[in-house]
């Protein structure tokens, strides 16, 4: 398995890739942890956070953005 420093970073530049779309509908989205069992959590701010469509977006963009980029990711959840 890899050191999860660096798939934590893998994670980070995955999200800059998606942070922009968020923030042309006035959200943003943080990091929050890479867990154990390759679990990224995430925190969704500004207009997406509450958002109805927020849970679309995290799995059909966010977390498909993430797994593409770093496959040992096994789901991404909302903080």
């Amino acid at each position: 398995m890899s050191d999860n420093s660096t798939i934590k970073e893998r994670v980070r530049k995955a999200l800059e890739r998606v942070r922009p779309y968020l923030q042309s509908d006035g959200g943003d989205i943080d990091l929050i942890d890479v867990t154990e069992d390759m679990t990224v959590k995430v925190k969704l701010k500004g207009a997406c956070h509450g958002c109805p469509y927020s849970m679309q977006t995290l799995k059909a963009g966010v977390e498909q953005a993430i797994m593409k980029e770093v496959p040992e990711i096994k789901r991404v959840i909302s903080a």
